[in-house]
């Protein structure tokens, strides 16, 4: 069972809230080009998982089948196996997640989910598309031990949909005895902090004693100023998920000595040779001196973005939906091209709001694509008129939307990027 796709209304009713008490407050804890962008990261992320979950679930079930120490005669009666898969989800969770912020390369299948230079419950979804590459391997023990592989996917599933209500400024402290148990609000802040002292602490997933335990733990003292220490400066999701690896691949190139090239890919993420500068000393820092990511479209270009946005939100969540069932799921030229719809349209939503000049062709592609795909999907169901006609006049809208706006994608990127003083 996929607990995720089910959580998904709850996900948005909540954020919904989050952002109405945000302004009855007068909080800036939102910008809209930010939220997407941290949105547009977790579709994408739950698309790509759909096919890393098979890897996973194979991998996980030949191990199973191979442990000495099976535990599926005691399910489901035995409170206690439950208990102990959840102590030990947890445990790897947690050091998973420390490793990822100490070694380089897995420092890149995460860097993703701390970009965001805010911090509200859009940021719990804005995940790197391939983490789960990384992260599957810390839980192939547990299958060794013996626990089945349906218990433990519902297990994750719970960890990690617990860590979604911790991603919000508007609750400061918990009671004492559930902060001292149990990952918080403001234990998460510390994590997500560019703040010297906050660096690579609370990697905790629900239970906050395993920073205790391994001397990881910070608590909430200064304000915590969010993102990451190298900027990403961009709005682009593709882009976003790929800078690391990029910047990572260009210091490779850029020295001579084998040993620099596995010491730049295994020790912690920012690790330089002298000869390419060395170690940047980490600055104070607080939410005066540090500048966000700036950049400005017009409030029409916006509302532009948002009804394309919700369309391509329907279209993941139906996917997430139809993926496993007949027929769509035997038809793998359809299935793809869905998935490269949703992936071109991510990366459109992120050119326009940084006024790239490529959006100007790719955007006019795109929805003549979306009309294409919506009839190959349906031309088999019953109600193939209605949903041609309802694409036809989507299509025909944001054609004459867009097309308002063009000018605004002839003028020179460059001049439209801007970092705020504020």
């Amino acid at each position: 069972m996929n607990l995720i796709i089910y959580a998904i209304p709850v996900f948005f009713l909540l954020i919904g809230v989050e952002l109405l008490v945000a302004n009855m407050k007068k909080l800036s804890y939102y910008r809209f080009n930010d939220a997407v962008t941290n949105l547009s990261c977790g579709i994408g992320s739950t698309v790509m998982g759909v096919f890393l979950k098979t890897l996973t679930v194979l991998v996980y079930i030949r191990l199973y089948n191979m442990s000495l120490l099976n535990l599926k005669g005691a399910i489901p009666n035995a409170w206690w196996v439950w208990l102990l898969l959840f102590l030990g989800a947890d445990f790897f969770y947690y050091w998973f997640h420390r490793l990822a912020h100490e070694i380089s390369i897995m420092w890149g299948s995460h860097a993703v989910h701390h970009q965001s230079e805010e911090y509200n419950l859009t940021v719990a979804l804005r995940q790197a598309w391939y983490q789960g590459a990384f992260s599957f391997v810390f839980y192939l023990p547990l299958a060794l031990f013996g626990f089945p592989p349906v218990m433990f996917f519902l297990t994750s599933q719970i960890i990690t949909l617990y860590q979604f209500w911790i991603h919000t400024r508007l609750i400061n402290k918990m009671p004492a005895p559930f902060e001292y148990i149990f990952n918080t609000p403001s234990h998460h802040r510390v994590h997500h902090g560019v703040n010297p002292q906050y660096i690579d602490k609370n990697h905790a997933g629900t239970l906050i004693i395993w920073d205790r335990m391994f001397g990881t733990f910070e608590p909430e003292v200064e304000e915590v100023v969010y993102g990451i220490t190298k900027q990403s400066k961009s709005w682009n999701p593709v882009w976003l998920n790929f800078e690391y690896w990029w910047d990572l691949t260009k210091d490779i190139f850029r020295t001579q000595q084998l040993k620099n090239v596995l010491l730049m890919i295994f020790k912690m993420p920012g690790w330089k040779p002298t000869e390419l500068g060395g170690i940047q000393e980490l600055k104070p820092v607080t939410p005066k001196t540090f500048n966000k990511y700036v950049t400005e479209i017009p409030a029409g270009l916006n509302h532009y973005v948002l009804f394309q946005f919700v369309i391509v939100l329907f279209g993941a969540t139906a996917f997430l939906i139809l993926e496993g069932k007949s027929p769509f799921s035997e038809n793998l030229a359809l299935k793809l091209s869905v998935v490269a719809l949703i992936f071109f349209s991510l990366l459109n939503i992120g050119g326009i709001f940084e006024k790239r000049s490529w959006v100007l062709y790719c955007e006019y592609f795109r929805i003549l694509g979306l009309a294409v795909i919506v009839v190959a999907l349906f031309k088999d169901s019953p109600y193939f008129y209605l949903f041609s006609i309802t694409t036809a006049i989507i299509a025909l809208i944001s054609l004459v939307w867009f097309t308002r706006y063009t000018q605004e994608f002839k003028i020179k990127t460059d001049s439209y990027v801007q970092a705020s003083a504020s």
